[in-house]
Protein backbone atom coordinates (compact mmCIF):
# COMPACT_ATOMS: atom_id res chain seq x y z
CA UNK A 1 0.00 0.00 0.00
CA UNK A 2 2.87 2.76 0.78
CA UNK A 3 4.37 2.13 -2.42
CA UNK A 4 1.46 2.59 -4.63
CA UNK A 5 0.80 5.65 -2.79
CA UNK A 6 4.65 6.80 -2.99
CA UNK A 7 4.08 6.39 -6.78
CA UNK A 8 1.82 9.78 -7.53
CA UNK A 9 4.42 11.54 -5.36
CA UNK A 10 7.13 10.29 -7.71
CA UNK A 11 5.22 11.23 -10.84
CA UNK A 12 4.68 14.84 -9.06
CA UNK A 13 8.67 14.97 -8.21
CA UNK A 14 9.10 13.92 -11.88
CA UNK A 15 6.77 16.55 -13.62
CA UNK A 16 8.36 19.31 -11.45
CA UNK A 17 11.86 18.34 -12.12
CA UNK A 18 11.19 18.39 -16.12
CA UNK A 19 9.19 21.20 -15.99
CA UNK A 20 12.21 23.63 -14.20
CA UNK A 21 14.36 22.28 -16.92
CA UNK A 22 12.36 23.56 -19.35
CA UNK A 23 11.75 26.34 -17.94
CA UNK A 24 15.57 27.22 -17.51
CA UNK A 25 16.48 25.87 -21.09
CA UNK A 26 13.70 28.14 -22.52
CA UNK A 27 14.55 31.31 -20.79
CA UNK A 28 18.42 30.48 -21.53
CA UNK A 29 19.24 33.09 -24.16
CA UNK A 30 22.59 33.79 -26.24
CA UNK A 31 23.88 36.78 -24.50
CA UNK A 32 24.64 34.60 -21.48
CA UNK A 33 27.28 33.41 -22.96
CA UNK A 34 29.31 36.75 -23.65
CA UNK A 35 27.58 38.88 -20.69
CA UNK A 36 31.02 38.84 -18.93
CA UNK A 37 33.13 39.48 -22.61
CA UNK A 38 34.59 42.47 -23.42
CA UNK A 39 33.17 45.12 -26.31
CA UNK A 40 35.15 45.06 -29.94
CA UNK A 41 35.94 47.76 -31.62
CA UNK A 42 35.74 49.42 -34.37
CA UNK A 43 39.59 49.26 -35.56
CA UNK A 44 39.31 45.15 -34.72
CA UNK A 45 35.66 44.81 -36.31
CA UNK A 46 35.75 46.70 -39.66
CA UNK A 47 36.66 43.75 -41.33
CA UNK A 48 33.81 41.69 -40.88
CA UNK A 49 30.99 43.39 -43.29
CA UNK A 50 33.27 43.40 -45.92
CA UNK A 51 34.48 39.87 -45.38
CA UNK A 52 31.00 38.90 -45.20
CA UNK A 53 29.96 40.71 -48.96
CA UNK A 54 32.95 38.87 -49.96
CA UNK A 55 31.94 35.67 -49.35
CA UNK A 56 28.62 36.48 -50.44
CA UNK A 57 30.58 36.48 -53.96
CA UNK A 58 30.88 33.10 -53.94
CA UNK A 59 27.61 32.62 -53.50
CA UNK A 60 27.04 34.55 -56.76
CA UNK A 61 26.29 33.11 -60.10
CA UNK A 62 27.62 36.08 -61.96
CA UNK A 63 29.87 38.07 -59.92
CA UNK A 64 29.46 41.26 -62.13
CA UNK A 65 25.56 41.59 -62.44
CA UNK A 66 25.41 40.44 -57.86
CA UNK A 67 21.96 39.38 -56.93
CA UNK A 68 22.23 40.79 -53.81
CA UNK A 69 23.11 44.26 -54.83
CA UNK A 70 26.31 45.48 -52.50
CA UNK A 71 25.81 47.53 -49.21
CA UNK A 72 28.29 49.70 -47.33
CA UNK A 73 30.24 50.24 -50.12
CA UNK A 74 31.90 46.68 -50.07
CA UNK A 75 31.57 45.78 -53.81
CA UNK A 76 34.63 43.37 -54.93
CA UNK A 77 35.78 44.22 -58.25
CA UNK A 78 35.55 41.10 -60.65
CA UNK A 79 38.68 42.31 -62.28
CA UNK A 80 40.71 40.98 -59.02
CA UNK A 81 39.42 38.11 -58.71
CA UNK A 82 42.28 35.33 -59.93
CA UNK A 83 39.84 32.41 -59.66
CA UNK A 84 36.57 30.96 -58.77
CA UNK A 85 35.75 26.91 -58.36
CA UNK A 86 32.48 25.58 -58.28
CA UNK A 87 31.65 22.04 -57.56
CA UNK A 88 32.33 20.87 -61.01
CA UNK A 89 35.89 21.68 -61.09
CA UNK A 90 35.86 20.69 -57.16
CA UNK A 91 35.49 16.86 -57.65
CA UNK A 92 33.16 17.45 -54.94
CA UNK A 93 35.96 17.59 -52.59
CA UNK A 94 35.10 20.87 -51.00
CA UNK A 95 31.90 23.68 -51.79
CA UNK A 96 32.91 26.42 -54.49
CA UNK A 97 35.58 29.31 -53.41
CA UNK A 98 37.10 31.97 -55.06
CA UNK A 99 41.09 33.46 -54.32
CA UNK A 100 40.86 37.62 -54.82
CA UNK A 101 43.24 39.73 -54.14
CA UNK A 102 42.18 43.14 -52.73
CA UNK A 103 44.57 45.92 -53.81
CA UNK A 104 42.89 48.34 -51.72
CA UNK A 105 43.12 46.83 -48.07
CA UNK A 106 46.23 44.89 -49.50
CA UNK A 107 44.77 41.62 -48.54
CA UNK A 108 45.20 37.78 -50.86
CA UNK A 109 41.66 36.73 -49.76
CA UNK A 110 40.63 33.31 -50.46
CA UNK A 111 36.97 32.64 -49.39
CA UNK A 112 34.96 29.34 -49.17
CA UNK A 113 30.80 28.98 -49.23
CA UNK A 114 29.08 27.34 -46.62
CA UNK A 115 26.79 24.19 -46.68
CA UNK A 116 24.34 23.89 -50.01
CA UNK A 117 21.50 21.46 -48.88
CA UNK A 118 21.26 20.53 -52.26
CA UNK A 119 24.32 19.14 -52.61
CA UNK A 120 24.88 15.35 -51.39
CA UNK A 121 28.65 15.89 -51.40
CA UNK A 122 28.62 18.75 -48.94
CA UNK A 123 26.55 16.40 -46.62
CA UNK A 124 29.30 13.48 -47.28
CA UNK A 125 31.70 16.14 -46.29
CA UNK A 126 30.01 17.47 -43.08
CA UNK A 127 29.40 13.43 -41.87
CA UNK A 128 32.57 12.32 -43.17
CA UNK A 129 33.76 11.91 -39.05
CA UNK A 130 32.16 8.61 -37.78
CA UNK A 131 35.19 6.80 -36.83
CA UNK A 132 36.13 10.35 -34.02
CA UNK A 133 38.10 13.01 -34.98
CA UNK A 134 41.11 12.98 -36.71
CA UNK A 135 44.52 13.64 -34.44
CA UNK A 136 46.31 16.72 -35.49
CA UNK A 137 49.58 18.21 -34.31
CA UNK A 138 48.58 17.37 -30.39
CA UNK A 139 44.48 17.94 -30.68
CA UNK A 140 41.51 16.96 -33.20
CA UNK A 141 39.73 17.89 -36.07
CA UNK A 142 36.65 17.22 -37.65
CA UNK A 143 37.84 14.45 -40.48
CA UNK A 144 35.82 15.50 -43.62
CA UNK A 145 36.42 19.24 -43.09
CA UNK A 146 40.04 18.30 -42.74
CA UNK A 147 40.30 16.24 -46.19
CA UNK A 148 38.42 19.45 -47.64
CA UNK A 149 41.28 21.73 -46.55
CA UNK A 150 44.04 19.87 -47.67
CA UNK A 151 42.37 19.29 -50.85
CA UNK A 152 42.26 23.04 -51.48
CA UNK A 153 45.60 23.64 -49.80
CA UNK A 154 47.27 21.14 -52.20
CA UNK A 155 45.55 22.04 -55.18
CA UNK A 156 45.86 26.37 -54.93
CA UNK A 157 48.88 26.34 -53.09
CA UNK A 158 51.35 26.94 -56.01
CA UNK A 159 49.09 30.17 -56.87
CA UNK A 160 48.68 31.37 -53.22
CA UNK A 161 52.77 31.45 -53.19
CA UNK A 162 52.75 32.95 -56.57
CA UNK A 163 50.58 36.42 -55.16
CA UNK A 164 52.43 36.43 -51.84
CA UNK A 165 55.40 36.69 -54.03
CA UNK A 166 54.48 39.36 -56.05
CA UNK A 167 52.61 40.85 -53.15
CA UNK A 168 54.86 40.55 -49.97
CA UNK A 169 53.22 43.17 -47.95
CA UNK A 170 49.86 41.62 -48.29
CA UNK A 171 48.16 39.73 -45.46
CA UNK A 172 46.79 36.50 -46.61
CA UNK A 173 43.63 36.17 -45.38
CA UNK A 174 40.81 32.75 -45.29
CA UNK A 175 37.83 33.51 -44.91
CA UNK A 176 34.76 31.01 -45.19
CA UNK A 177 30.74 30.93 -44.08
CA UNK A 178 29.49 27.67 -42.15
CA UNK A 179 30.78 24.39 -44.06
CA UNK A 180 33.47 26.77 -45.45
CA UNK A 181 34.39 28.25 -42.51
CA UNK A 182 35.64 25.19 -40.51
CA UNK A 183 37.48 24.49 -43.68
CA UNK A 184 39.42 27.69 -43.64
CA UNK A 185 40.30 27.57 -40.03
CA UNK A 186 41.91 23.81 -40.62
CA UNK A 187 43.09 25.28 -44.05
CA UNK A 188 45.18 28.04 -41.50
CA UNK A 189 46.67 25.50 -39.90
CA UNK A 190 47.56 23.41 -42.75
CA UNK A 191 49.24 26.86 -44.00
CA UNK A 192 50.98 27.62 -40.97
CA UNK A 193 52.50 23.91 -40.97
CA UNK A 194 53.29 24.40 -44.12
CA UNK A 195 55.07 28.27 -44.46
CA UNK A 196 57.72 26.98 -45.86
CA UNK A 197 55.80 25.99 -49.18
CA UNK A 198 53.92 29.42 -49.53
CA UNK A 199 57.02 32.07 -47.85
CA UNK A 200 55.25 33.26 -45.63
CA UNK A 201 55.63 34.63 -42.36
CA UNK A 202 52.96 33.63 -39.07
CA UNK A 203 52.16 37.31 -38.56
CA UNK A 204 51.25 37.86 -42.21
CA UNK A 205 48.04 34.97 -41.50
CA UNK A 206 44.74 35.21 -40.48
CA UNK A 207 41.63 33.95 -40.72
CA UNK A 208 37.59 35.06 -40.07
CA UNK A 209 35.60 32.24 -39.55
CA UNK A 210 31.67 33.17 -40.05
CA UNK A 211 29.23 30.97 -38.38
CA UNK A 212 31.50 27.95 -38.01
CA UNK A 213 31.16 24.39 -37.54
CA UNK A 214 32.94 23.06 -34.51
CA UNK A 215 35.68 21.81 -36.24
CA UNK A 216 38.94 21.34 -33.71
CA UNK A 217 39.57 20.31 -30.18
CA UNK A 218 39.61 22.76 -26.93
CA UNK A 219 43.27 22.95 -26.86
CA UNK A 220 43.77 23.73 -30.52
CA UNK A 221 40.80 26.55 -30.30
CA UNK A 222 43.33 28.58 -27.89
CA UNK A 223 46.08 28.02 -29.37
CA UNK A 224 45.46 29.48 -32.84
CA UNK A 225 43.28 32.10 -30.82
CA UNK A 226 46.03 34.96 -31.95
CA UNK A 227 45.64 34.03 -35.70
CA UNK A 228 41.64 32.63 -36.24
CA UNK A 229 38.56 34.49 -35.27
CA UNK A 230 35.57 33.41 -35.73
CA UNK A 231 32.07 35.43 -35.67
CA UNK A 232 28.55 34.21 -34.29
CA UNK A 233 25.34 36.22 -34.70
CA UNK A 234 23.19 35.77 -31.40
CA UNK A 235 21.66 32.30 -31.36
CA UNK A 236 22.86 30.56 -33.96
CA UNK A 237 23.12 26.73 -34.05
CA UNK A 238 26.10 25.34 -35.75
CA UNK A 239 28.63 26.95 -33.29
CA UNK A 240 26.79 25.42 -30.91
CA UNK A 241 26.09 21.82 -32.16
CA UNK A 242 28.24 19.09 -30.99
CA UNK A 243 29.72 16.04 -33.00
CA UNK A 244 27.23 13.53 -32.80
CA UNK A 245 26.97 9.97 -34.21
CA UNK A 246 26.30 10.22 -38.32
CA UNK A 247 22.82 9.23 -38.44
CA UNK A 248 21.76 11.97 -35.56
CA UNK A 249 23.18 14.55 -38.40
CA UNK A 250 21.40 12.88 -40.91
CA UNK A 251 18.08 12.96 -39.32
CA UNK A 252 19.02 16.40 -38.08
CA UNK A 253 18.29 17.72 -41.79
CA UNK A 254 14.91 16.11 -41.40
CA UNK A 255 13.87 16.84 -37.34
CA UNK A 256 15.93 19.99 -36.32
CA UNK A 257 13.24 20.54 -33.23
CA UNK A 258 13.96 16.52 -32.04
CA UNK A 259 17.95 16.76 -32.23
CA UNK A 260 17.88 20.32 -30.50
CA UNK A 261 16.38 18.70 -27.57
CA UNK A 262 18.17 15.52 -27.68
CA UNK A 263 21.56 17.55 -27.41
CA UNK A 264 19.74 20.03 -24.73
CA UNK A 265 19.42 16.83 -22.87
CA UNK A 266 22.65 15.71 -23.39
CA UNK A 267 24.76 18.59 -22.39
CA UNK A 268 22.41 18.88 -19.28
CA UNK A 269 23.47 15.82 -18.34
CA UNK A 270 27.58 15.86 -18.85
CA UNK A 271 29.21 17.61 -16.41
CA UNK A 272 31.60 20.35 -17.30
CA UNK A 273 34.48 19.25 -16.18
CA UNK A 274 34.09 16.14 -18.24
CA UNK A 275 33.36 18.77 -21.38
CA UNK A 276 36.93 20.86 -20.84
CA UNK A 277 39.11 17.31 -20.62
CA UNK A 278 37.60 15.42 -23.20
CA UNK A 279 40.29 16.16 -25.87
CA UNK A 280 37.94 14.53 -28.64
CA UNK A 281 35.22 16.90 -28.03
CA UNK A 282 35.26 19.98 -30.82
CA UNK A 283 34.65 23.49 -30.30
CA UNK A 284 34.41 26.94 -32.38
CA UNK A 285 37.83 27.83 -33.40
CA UNK A 286 39.81 30.99 -32.47
CA UNK A 287 38.83 34.20 -30.79
CA UNK A 288 35.08 34.54 -30.37
CA UNK A 289 32.85 37.92 -31.76
CA UNK A 290 29.19 37.31 -30.23
CA UNK A 291 26.68 39.71 -32.38
CA UNK A 292 24.17 40.16 -29.66
CA UNK A 293 20.76 41.74 -30.83
CA UNK A 294 18.10 40.37 -28.72
CA UNK A 295 17.22 40.53 -25.29
CA UNK A 296 14.81 38.04 -22.89
CA UNK A 297 11.35 38.37 -22.85
CA UNK A 298 11.63 41.10 -25.26
CA UNK A 299 10.17 41.68 -29.07
CA UNK A 300 11.95 42.55 -32.23
CA UNK A 301 15.58 43.18 -32.43
CA UNK A 302 17.73 45.92 -30.87
CA UNK A 303 21.02 47.62 -31.92
CA UNK A 304 23.47 44.97 -32.12
CA UNK A 305 26.66 44.74 -29.37
CA UNK A 306 29.79 43.02 -30.39
CA UNK A 307 31.26 41.30 -27.38
CA UNK A 308 34.63 39.41 -27.66
CA UNK A 309 37.03 37.25 -25.90
CA UNK A 310 39.09 34.32 -26.03
CA UNK A 311 37.19 31.83 -23.61
CA UNK A 312 38.05 28.52 -22.53
CA UNK A 313 34.83 27.56 -20.84
CA UNK A 314 31.76 28.81 -22.04
CA UNK A 315 33.09 28.49 -25.50
CA UNK A 316 29.38 28.04 -26.99
CA UNK A 317 28.93 25.16 -25.65
CA UNK A 318 25.11 24.82 -25.11
CA UNK A 319 22.54 24.92 -27.72
CA UNK A 320 19.98 27.66 -27.19
CA UNK A 321 16.65 26.56 -27.99
CA UNK A 322 15.52 29.78 -29.75
CA UNK A 323 12.78 30.49 -33.15
CA UNK A 324 15.58 32.15 -34.47
CA UNK A 325 18.86 29.60 -34.21
CA UNK A 326 18.73 28.93 -38.30
CA UNK A 327 17.81 32.70 -39.38
CA UNK A 328 20.95 33.88 -37.50
CA UNK A 329 22.67 31.22 -39.50
CA UNK A 330 22.35 33.06 -42.70
CA UNK A 331 24.90 34.88 -44.26
CA UNK A 332 22.70 37.69 -45.73
CA UNK A 333 21.50 38.10 -42.10
CA UNK A 334 25.19 38.32 -40.58
CA UNK A 335 26.28 40.62 -43.24
CA UNK A 336 23.32 43.29 -42.33
CA UNK A 337 23.75 42.86 -38.62
CA UNK A 338 27.76 43.27 -38.34
CA UNK A 339 27.40 46.27 -40.44
CA UNK A 340 24.43 47.68 -38.27
CA UNK A 341 27.35 47.39 -35.29
CA UNK A 342 30.01 48.80 -36.89
CA UNK A 343 28.06 52.15 -38.19
CA UNK A 344 26.61 52.05 -34.08
CA UNK A 345 31.10 51.86 -33.38
CA UNK A 346 31.79 53.99 -35.64
CA UNK A 347 29.08 56.88 -34.60
CA UNK A 348 30.43 56.42 -31.33
CA UNK A 349 33.93 56.79 -32.16
CA UNK A 350 33.01 59.77 -33.91
CA UNK A 351 30.88 61.62 -31.13
CA UNK A 352 34.38 60.64 -28.94
CA UNK A 353 35.94 62.84 -31.14
CA UNK A 354 39.25 60.72 -31.23
CA UNK A 355 42.21 62.15 -32.86
CA UNK A 356 44.30 60.91 -35.77
CA UNK A 357 47.23 60.29 -33.17
CA UNK A 358 44.97 58.26 -30.32
CA UNK A 359 43.89 56.26 -33.02
CA UNK A 360 47.21 55.22 -33.92
CA UNK A 361 47.86 54.63 -29.93
CA UNK A 362 44.56 52.27 -29.56
CA UNK A 363 45.57 49.98 -32.67
CA UNK A 364 48.79 49.81 -30.73
CA UNK A 365 46.91 49.22 -27.26
CA UNK A 366 44.60 47.14 -28.57
CA UNK A 367 47.01 44.50 -30.18
CA UNK A 368 48.65 44.61 -26.55
CA UNK A 369 45.49 43.53 -24.72
CA UNK A 370 44.66 40.83 -27.59
CA UNK A 371 48.00 39.62 -26.73
CA UNK A 372 47.47 39.51 -23.38
CA UNK A 373 43.63 38.35 -23.04
CA UNK A 374 45.85 35.03 -25.71
CA UNK A 375 48.34 34.33 -23.35
CA UNK A 376 45.43 34.72 -20.24
CA UNK A 377 43.46 32.31 -21.85
CA UNK A 378 46.24 29.63 -22.74
CA UNK A 379 47.33 29.91 -18.94
CA UNK A 380 43.46 29.24 -17.75
CA UNK A 381 43.55 25.94 -20.50
CA UNK A 382 46.98 24.73 -18.27
CA UNK A 383 45.19 25.39 -15.22
CA UNK A 384 41.60 23.59 -16.21
CA UNK A 385 43.84 20.55 -17.09
CA UNK A 386 43.13 20.54 -21.13
CA UNK A 387 45.05 18.31 -22.80
CA UNK A 388 47.91 19.78 -24.30
CA UNK A 389 47.01 23.22 -24.00
CA UNK A 390 50.61 24.29 -24.72
CA UNK A 391 51.80 27.53 -26.39
CA UNK A 392 52.85 27.33 -30.59
CA UNK A 393 56.41 28.17 -31.18
CA UNK A 394 57.20 31.97 -31.70
CA UNK A 395 58.59 30.46 -35.14
CA UNK A 396 55.21 29.41 -36.03
CA UNK A 397 56.90 25.78 -36.24
CA UNK A 398 56.34 22.74 -34.81
CA UNK A 399 57.92 19.27 -33.49
CA UNK A 400 57.68 16.71 -35.87
CA UNK A 401 55.88 13.67 -35.96
CA UNK A 402 56.43 10.68 -34.78
CA UNK A 403 56.34 7.62 -37.90
CA UNK A 404 53.79 5.90 -38.12
CA UNK A 405 51.17 8.33 -36.64
CA UNK A 406 47.62 8.47 -37.80
CA UNK A 407 47.57 9.59 -41.60
CA UNK A 408 45.27 12.38 -41.31
CA UNK A 409 47.85 14.07 -39.23
CA UNK A 410 49.86 16.88 -40.98
CA UNK A 411 53.30 16.83 -41.64
CA UNK A 412 55.73 18.51 -43.88
CA UNK A 413 55.40 16.54 -46.95
CA UNK A 414 52.27 17.77 -47.48
CA UNK A 415 48.63 16.92 -47.10
CA UNK A 416 48.15 15.01 -49.80
CA UNK A 417 46.54 11.47 -47.39
CA UNK A 418 43.88 13.65 -45.82
CA UNK A 419 41.36 13.46 -48.31
CA UNK A 420 42.83 10.11 -49.95
CA UNK A 421 42.17 7.60 -47.54
CA UNK A 422 38.08 7.50 -47.31
CA UNK A 423 37.64 4.24 -45.40
CA UNK A 424 35.32 0.90 -46.32
CA UNK A 425 33.47 1.97 -43.30
CA UNK A 426 32.78 5.52 -44.69
CA UNK A 427 31.55 3.95 -48.31
CA UNK A 428 29.38 1.99 -46.79
CA UNK A 429 27.70 3.99 -44.58
CA UNK A 430 27.31 6.20 -47.61
CA UNK A 431 26.16 3.72 -49.60
CA UNK A 432 23.34 3.10 -47.10
CA UNK A 433 22.04 7.27 -47.76
CA UNK A 434 21.83 7.06 -51.39
CA UNK A 435 21.24 5.68 -54.45
CA UNK A 436 23.30 5.90 -58.18
CA UNK A 437 20.45 7.10 -60.27
CA UNK A 438 20.72 6.03 -64.16
CA UNK A 439 22.92 9.16 -64.86
CA UNK A 440 25.65 8.22 -62.42
CA UNK A 441 25.14 11.02 -59.84
CA UNK A 442 24.01 10.14 -56.06
CA UNK A 443 20.46 10.84 -54.93
CA UNK A 444 19.22 9.72 -51.40
CA UNK A 445 17.69 6.61 -50.88
CA UNK A 446 13.95 6.76 -50.21
CA UNK A 447 14.18 5.32 -46.52
CA UNK A 448 15.71 8.90 -46.13
CA UNK A 449 13.62 10.79 -48.15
Amino acid sequence: MSVICGLPILECVSCLACSRWVWKKCRYTAGYESENWGLATAVEFEHIPRFCRVILAVYEDDIRNPQWAPKGGYGINPDCVILRKDYGDNEGCVTPYMIYLDHDHAEIILAVSGLNLAKESDYAVLLDNKLGQTEFHGGYVHNGLLKAAGWVFDTEYEVLRELVAENPTYMLTFIGHSLGAGVVALLTMLALHNRDKLGIQRDNVRCYAIAPARCMSLNLAVRYADVISSVVLQDDFLPRTTTVPLEAVFKSLLCWPCLLCLLCLKDTFTLEEKKLRDPRRLYAPGRLYHIVERKPFRFGRFPPVVRTAVPVDGRFDHVVLSCNATADHAILWIERESQWALDLMLENDQHMEIPAEQRMERQESLAREHSEEYQAALKRAVALDIPQAYSPSSYGTFHELEAGEDSGRSSGKGSSLFYKNRTASWNDFVGRLFDMDDSGHMVFKKTHS
